[in-house]
């Protein structure tokens, strides 16, 4: 009986371990609102690493979190690197891209508690009076984020925090 029980776990175990191999070997995530303010106000909230205190759901999480600043002021080459709490953990961002009032590309580096490395691109779409904000990340599902996706959906974790800041965002914005 114990030898049939051990035998069934080990090949649930096998199971999961195996269709885990098979998930996709990349992720994306995105969330969009619609916000009634001007293109380059939005814009301005986003391309500023400094304005994210206002709107960004992870700067809550740990009011302490140490901060650094490099690089150029805002857009292009704008540097934000940060280490905090279990919430927060440690990470690098970087702007690559900045198209005034429409695009914004980041170089979005993870160093704990995960390690990772992904895109993260906020796209604006004006139509008459208000705008389209997109926020999205794709990158690479190592194995270890694969065997989570069979348990923990990422889409849902990760896209929680994005409907939040849109949602601080278009708050923000909307004053």
């Amino acid at each position: 009986m114990l030898k049939t029980i051990l035998i069934i776990i080990v090949v649930l175990i096998a199971a999961v371990l195996v269709f885990a191999a098979t998930r996709p070997d990349t992720f994306k995530v995105e969330r969009v609102t619609t916000i009634k303010a001007p293109p380059e106000r939005i814009f301005a909230l986003i391309n500023d690493f400094h304005q994210w205190a206002s709107w960004s759901p992870y700067e809550k999480l740990d009011p302490a979190m140490k901060r650094d600043f490099s690089g150029a002021a805002s857009g292009e080459g704008a540097v934000y690197a940060w280490k905090g709490n279990s919430k927060v953990g440690q990470g690098r961002m970087e702007i690559t891209q900045s198209s005034p009032t429409s695009k914004i590309i980041i170089q979005l580096d993870f160093i704990r508690p995960f390690e990772g490395h992904n895109i993260a691109e906020f796209t604006l779409q004006p139509h008459g009076d208000v705008v389209d904000v997109r926020w999205s990340m794709h990158g690479p599902s190592s194995y270890i984020s694969k065997l989570m996706s069979v348990f923990f959906s990422m889409d849902r974790m990760i896209g929680k925090s994005f409907e939040a800041g849109l949602a601080n965002l278009k708050a923000v914005a909307e004053k």
